[in-house]
């Protein structure tokens, strides 16, 4: 990969993608492709959610469009253990608590699964056309774990690299009476929590550098690092560095990334009235960056819309990113893009036309829409030419996505004015399914070009 070509994927707004949902499912991969470049974004992260589950399709329609791909890996786990081998379970973190949520974490002291998981990464990065790797949420759980008990890694495979690497026993973090308790013993824990900063970023490193890894088999690859950010204080770093194993600086020390993602924490991103310009208080973690590493880009990622009390409709998304430019990030992502609150907020609205031959025009449209209404109101197309209107009639009808495919005999073979009826959009495949459709807002109108025969 040229330097250019790399730099494109390191500027300018991303958005992070799971084509997994259903509001990706049963529509064509250049109508996303040509959805997303619509909203703006010359760069996607792509969200391998399931390494047996990428849609090489989509890769490479997005790339035909010239936007920047990249392949977003879990670190510390997975929701998926499917086509895992069967020894698998011997791998896990363990925690102080159970935590049985649906996601598997691994252990970074599990030497097969680090193995199993770089090999995984370089298949992925050989066998899909991906600009670019990233590992995100690489740390240990949990923030404020050890109170709240999902804390880890604290199982026999931690609690061995640990006596091997250090000499000392494991810190104990339920009994108060025990002498290895880690409030009572500072030296040992102080020798925790280098030991989990540097567990996290040797595993980053393996998945990367190591023999076999994804700069050995992808030498054009552009690499990424993602840590933490949170506002709840000035000690917020070292809170992350101990409770989390994460030590940004360290972590680019090592890996040597072309471009550093600080992730907007969950204390934060829950947060129902977080403000637009919240990262404003992430400074300390830029300064800190930039101070060790000024050549690195920084971008910062935020969540829009993973729970019902705090979706980020389109105002607060274009504070956010004023904040992001006036902050100086480099770039910007954010999770994901269809569970933002434009989403349940805005009309559908057509973006471009094109003719494909005398009879058949193909409208696109700033969203999904609705096959049905599509088909309900196929009478009620109508055309404005120099002969003045009249219902188009419209023969056939086909949706792809946002795109939306017509033929009729009477359409003018000059360019001509179309009108779009109260076409609706698709709240059955968002993330919350009981919002009101919108539709197209009556007077609605685009300009189809003239024939080329």
């Amino acid at each position: 990969m040229e330097a250019s070509v790399k730099r494109n994927g390191l500027y300018g707004p991303s958005i992070q993608l799971d084509p997994l949902f259903p509001y990706y499912e049963n529509r064509s991969p250049e109508s996303i492709a040509e959805e997303l470049e619509a909203a703006g974004y010359g760069i996607v992260r792509y969200f391998v959610v399931n390494e047996n589950k990428v849609k090489a399709e989509l890769i490479r329609a997005l790339q035909d469009r010239g936007i920047f791909v990249w392949a977003l890996v879990l670190g510390n786990g997975t929701f998926s253990t499917e086509s895992y081998p069967d020894d698998w379970p011997a791998w896990q973190m363990e925690l102080l608590k159970p935590c049985n949520d649906g996601y598997t974490r691994f252990s970074y002291f599990s030497d097969k699964y680090v193995q199993w998981k770089k090999k995984a990464i370089a298949n992925l990065l050989a066998a899909f056309p991906f600009d670019g790797v990233e590992i995100a949420e690489p740390y240990f759980p949990e923030w404020d774990g050890i109170r709240r008990g999902v804390y880890g890694d604290v199982g026999p495979l931690a609690r061995q690299a640990f006596l091997t690497q250090c000499g000392c026993v494991m810190p104990d973090f339920v009994n108060q009476r025990s002498p290895d308790y880690y409030k009572k013993n500072s030296s040992v824990y102080q020798k925790w929590i280098k030991f989990r900063v540097n567990a996290v970023n040797g595993f980053i490193d393996q998945m990367i550098n190591g023999i076999g890894g994804a700069r050995e088999v992808r030498p054009d690859i552009a690499v990424a690092t993602w840590s933490l950010a949170v506002d709840d204080g000035l000690d917020s770093r070292d809170r992350l560095r101990e409770w989390q194993g994460l030590d940004a600086v360290s972590m680019i020390n090592k890996v040597k990334p072309d471009l550093h993602v600080l992730q907007t924490h969950w204390p934060d991103w829950t947060k129902s009235k977080l403000r637009a310009d919240y990262i404003r208080n992430y400074e300390p973690f830029v300064k800190e960056i930039r101070t060790a590493h000024p050549n690195v880009p920084i971008a910062v990622q935020a969540d829009i819309g993973s729970a019902r009390n705090m979706i980020r409709g389109r105002s607060w998304l274009n504070a956010f990113v004023a904040t992001v430019k006036e902050e100086g990030y480099d770039s910007w992502t954010a999770y994901e893009y269809h569970i933002g609150g434009y989403m349940y907020e805005s009309r559908p609205f057509p973006i471009k036309a094109a003719r494909i031959s005398d009879t058949e025009v193909i409208v696109s449209f700033n969203k999904r829409i609705d096959p049905e209404t599509c088909r309900l109101f196929k009478d009620h197309f109508g055309v404005y030419d120099e002969g003045g209107f009249r219902f188009a009639r419209i023969e056939s009808i086909q949706v792809d996505g946002n795109r939306l495919y017509m033929r009729s005999g009477r359409f003018p073979r000059s360019s001509f004015e179309l009108t779009i009826p109260r076409i609706k959009d698709t709240p059955e495949l968002w993330l919350f399914k009981d919002y009101q459709s919108n539709e197209v807002a009556a007077g609605t109108h685009i300009k189809i070009p003239a024939s080329a025969s």
